[in-house]
This record gives structure tokens, sequence and C-alpha cells, in this order.
């Protein structure tokens, strides 16, 4: 009679031991899903951020690029013939715009400002000096380009912009030592000068003042630069 009971308690501790045997071959599954599935996110995680490292590389270096190339068309003064003197009278300058010279003690404030008027070469000359980008038009200019123009003028530091009408070209870009004439707001040199030439190498005085000059009005100037 005791066969019976012997073979029930043999067929329970097989089955509890097979039950024990399959529990722990699942662990082992979920461990070695969980060590591929973690294994996965990390090299994702780490070649994500490899490709974000590349991507501001490759920017950094087009930026740099860019910042280096040859701007077509564009017309060069050597610095060290420009004068830098603060002078009182006007000044007869070689160009229109000038791109540098003796000039005013007080700049015109160029922090991103548009002027409707002519505004004069003795006070944007210092801001040139001061390492901004003056964007110039005459009465051939597109208003739709104008209106193009002005809107990046207003959203960068570093730039004014006002009418000239006695100049050559339709619109053109100024700084110190640095001029182009460019065919309208879209032409790619636009974006090139002044990401080349804001706050530029050229500048004789990079980061100097460009508020607390000359407003619109011609009103202002407290401050007086070096």
């Amino acid at each position: 009679m005791a066969a019976p009971r012997t073979a029930s308690s043999a067929d329970r501790r097989a089955r509890i031991e097979a039950a024990r045997r399959a529990e722990q071959a699942r662990e082992r599954r979920n461990r070695f899903l969980t060590i591929g599935i973690s294994s996965v996110v990390v090299l994702s995680l780490v070649g994500f951020g490899t490709f974000i490292l590349m991507k501001e590389s490759d920017k950094r270096d087009a930026e740099k690029a860019a910042a280096n190339a040859p701007i077509a068309a564009e017309k060069s003064w050597d610095p060290k013939k420009l004068g830098r003197n603060h002078v009182q009278t006007a000044v007869k300058y070689e160009m229109e715009p000038p791109v540098g010279g003796d000039h005013s003690p007080v700049w015109m404030n160029c922090d991103g400002v548009v002027y409707d008027k002519k505004i004069a070469n003795v006070n944007a000359v210092h801001s040139l000096e001061h390492g901004a980008v003056w964007v110039t038009y005459n009465k051939k200019a597109s208003q739709a380009d104008v209106k193009k123009l002005a809107d990046k003028v207003k959203n960068t530091k570093y730039s004014l912009m006002s009418p000239v009408d006695d100049q050559a070209g339709a619109i053109m870009l100024s700084a110190w030592g640095k001029q182009v004439t460019v065919d309208g707001a879209s032409d790619p040199r636009v974006d090139a000068f002044f990401t080349k030439y804001v706050n530029g190498p050229q500048t004789p005085e990079p980061g100097a003042a460009c508020t607390g000059g000359l407003d619109a009005s011609g009103q202002g100037g407290t401050g007086m630069g070096q």
C-alpha cells in the first residue's frame, strides 16, 4: 500500500523540480532580455550622442569655413592706411559709403538700428571701427529688399542701415576696410558678409559700444570712443 504514496511523492517532487527549472529558465531568459535591451538602449544613446557631437562639429567647421571663405567681388582697403583720428570737421572719404578713416568722436547707435534718413559718414565710420556692418541702399533698391534687409539688421547686434542716395550700387554692405555690392537681399553674400565681419577680425575695436552714441534725431552721443 506504501508504493502508490511513494510514487505520488516522487511525481510531486518531479513536478516541483520541473517547475523550478522552468522558473530558472524564465529568469535566465528575462536577464538576457534585460541585458540585451539595456545594451541596445545604451548603444543607441551613445550613437545618438556621437551623432549630435558630429553634427555640432560639422556645424562649427562649416561656420569656420564660411568665415574664412572669400566673398565674391568684395573690395578691401589696407586697414593701416585708414586713418583713425577723431576730428570735429567733415572728412572727405575716397569711397562712398566710407569703410574707414578719420571720424567723429561719437558713433551712430548700431545695435541693430535702421535709419530711414541719411546719417553722417563721420559718425557711421566710428560705428564700423567698433565692429558694425553698415547696410546702405539707394532709390534703385526694391522696397521688398529694403524691408528684408531692415528685418535682418533689426535682429543683428553690431549692425546699422541707412539710405545713401549717391552710392554706386543699389545695395552695399560695408565693414571696416571691407565692402561689397550685392544683387539683392537674398544674395548669399549678405549672410556671408554679416557672418564674417560683424565684430570680425578686421575690427579695430571689437566689442566697443554700439549704444550711447547718436540716434536717428542726431541726439545723444554721451559716449566718446577711443
